[in-house]
């Protein structure tokens, strides 16, 4: 082995480069958060041949004095940070002092800049590492980076670049997050000399949504909740979108810290959590957040493409965002989201509309509720918040205008399978029996809720064998494991005794389910793996209670279950994430029927 010697620079900007630079959409990453961080609020971004060939971005931000340019471009020189007190309060996007050498070190390099005010750019050429003097050029205030042949003098790595629609890609989603980040930016993306993507600038708050359109697509804004809750010195923001509209990958889902598109392993613990209990097996939510805090309750500097961050308070930020969405997904209930047609009619309609063949409404407020009573398994009456009934035959002749709830009244059922009901966009329908399973799995819930989690005593006291770390987290969580419904005690420095369990888990797993739930406590300082098997017990007890197929329900029994619908949580789906009703507004049918061609 030889002696400790120094490297040369342009050896340690390549290996930089290994860590910082991947592919061209790590390039231009790094130069649009530069652009950003000079206060652009225009960014151009060209690429050729994917970006292998050429990128340049160009923007009109505060540009780089002539005499900073050559610092601009050697390794670890900013002017973001300055002291350990700027490092535990970033506040910027990049701060390094990395990028710009470790491009340049793999590619042939030039950075134009001109400062707003002066008369004169300045532009620095570097090729393989070697930099020639800034010399005089004609560029409009802001600056603009040129980066040919990327990896030209590495052909190792050049031979792990993908094909062209492949890296331009990339490109092209990492613009896309960001222009959802910077709202407020305009951006501009081109390949081969032809224009991609443009992205306007957004001025006023009423305008979120286009840009959302924009780069999402319309489907995702008309199917997604808007979420704005602050708490704790957290603050979460931005769309997530409904269960019925999950996606079969994860390629809609962006979350956003400070400002900064981040891939965390706690942020997705729980955003999939919040959709447990909703969300078809294999499928994806999609969404769009934002999260604020104070900079010093985060760190960036935890990996050196900046992807990653590390939370001071990593448990009180998992329980923010799961409770945060869990309350947005629930207030989902059947009904709440109608789509906005152009040409919908007016949210009353004439009484008579309603009016059945065989009078089946003029039974009153409390009897359709006393019909379904014993379908529910519940006292009529018994659930508090519930609409009013539908109004009786005498009620609708007496006024030309009644109020239509959100599911509207029934009109039949067809095939013993599925409820038609009318309101005031159209025709509804509802799939009974999943319907009805939402409902009995929420009231299920809510009784156990109310109860706590009740325990037994094992017989045989269960005897696991764990690792010494393992039974040491055992040991510090025990009153955690309490209220779960265990009662896990330490019996060696290597094994544990589980002497209580909840009575709802009577016959399950328990042995798999302690050693999940000490994975979770190790990782997240938390666990609802206990209320998750407990919920898939009664999601069962739920579906074999519900009604089912061919079932004939009465005029009465249809308008009480769709009533219910509009007052439990979660409506909107049943408990495997299959919609429960589907709405098709008036002019959806007059497509299909080719009105007004």
């Amino acid at each position: 082995m030889s002696r400790i010697h120094p490297l040369p620079p342009e050896l340690v900007n390549q290996i930089a480069a290994g860590e910082v630079i991947e592919r061209p959409a790590s390039v231009v990453k790094e130069l649009v958060e530069n652009s950003l961080d000079a206060g652009a609020q225009r960014i151009d971004i060209d690429l050729e041949q994917g970006g292998m060939r050429l990128i340049r971005v160009r923007d009109d931000g505060e540009g780089i004095e002539p005499d900073d340019l050559p610092l601009a471009v050697s390794a670890h020189a900013t002017s973001k940070i300055g002291s350990f007190d700027d490092l535990e309060h970033v506040a910027t996007l990049g701060f390094r002092g990395e990028a710009l050498p470790s491009i340049a070190s793999v590619s042939r390099f030039a950075l134009t800049s001109r400062r707003r005010g002066s008369e004169v750019a300045w532009r620095i050429e570097i090729d393989a590492g070697r930099s020639r003097a800034p010399m005089p050029a004609q560029h409009a205030p802001g600056s603009a980076v040129e980066v040919r042949d990327l990896f030209y003098n590495l052909p190792a790595r050049r031979k792990f670049l993908r094909a062209e629609r492949t890296e331009f890609g990339h490109v092209e989603e990492w613009v896309k997050s960001m222009a959802l980040a910077r709202p407020a930016v305009e951006f501009r993306l081109g390949h081969n000399g032809k224009s991609v993507r443009w992205f306007k600038p957004v001025r006023e708050a009423a305008e979120l949504e286009r840009r959302l359109a924009d780069v999402l697509g319309a489907p995702f804004v008309a199917n997604s909740l808007r979420v704005d809750h602050a708490a704790a010195g957290l603050h979460l923001h931005g769309w997530v979108g409904l269960p019925t509209a999950s996606r079969a990958q994860a390629d809609q889902q962006y979350f956003h810290v400070n400002g900064r598109l981040v891939r965390d392993r706690l942020v997705a613990h729980a955003v999939r959590q919040a959709y447990a209990d909703v969300l078809f097996h294999g499928r994806h939510a999609a969404f769009v957040l934002f999260l604020e805090l104070d900079p010093a309750l985060v760190d960036v500097n935890v990996h050196p493409a900046k992807h990653e961050v590390r939370f001071r308070a990593g448990r009180l930020v998992h329980d923010f965002l799961y409770r945060t969405l869990d309350e947005a997904l629930a207030h989902a209930r059947a009904g709440a989201v109608l789509p906005a047609a152009a040409d919908a009619p007016p949210a009353t309609l004439p009484a008579r509309a309603y009016a059945p063949a065989q009078g089946g409404l003029g039974l009153g407020v409390r009897e359709p509720l006393a019909d379904y009573a014993a379908l529910l398994g519940r006292a009529p009456g018994a659930a508090p918040g519930l609409p009013a009934a539908p109004p009786t035959t005498a009620t609708l002749a007496a006024s030309d205008d009644t109020q239509v709830p959100p599911l509207g009244f029934a009109l039949a059922q067809l095939h013993g399978i599925y409820v038609l009901a009318e309101n005031a966009h159209g025709l509804v329908l509802v799939d009974m029996h999943a319907a009805h399973e939402r409902i009995t799995y929420e009231r299920l819930k809510d009784a156990c809720a109310g109860e706590g989690i009740r325990s037994q005593l094992l017989l045989v006291p269960l005897a696991l064998a764990l690792s010494e770390r393992e039974a040491a987290i055992v040991e510090e969580q025990q009153a955690r494991f309490a209220e779960l419904g265990f009662d896990v005690v330490r019996s060696g420095p290597q094994g544990v005794l589980v002497r209580r369990i909840p009575v709802l888990l009577d016959g399950a797993d328990v042995t798999g389910l302690v050693r999940d739930v000490i994975a979770d406590l190790a990782v997240h300082g938390q666990s609802r793996r206990v209320e998750e098997s407990s919920n898939e017990l009664l999601a069962t007890m739920a579906c074999h209670g519900s009604v089912r197929a061919n079932r004939r329900l009465t005029i009465p029994e249809m308008n009480a279950l769709l009533r219910e619908m509009e007052a439990t949580e979660r409506s909107a789906q049943c408990n495997h994430g299959r919609p429960t009703w589907v709405q098709l507004a008036i002019a959806d049918l007059d497509r299909l029927f080719l009105r007004g061609r």
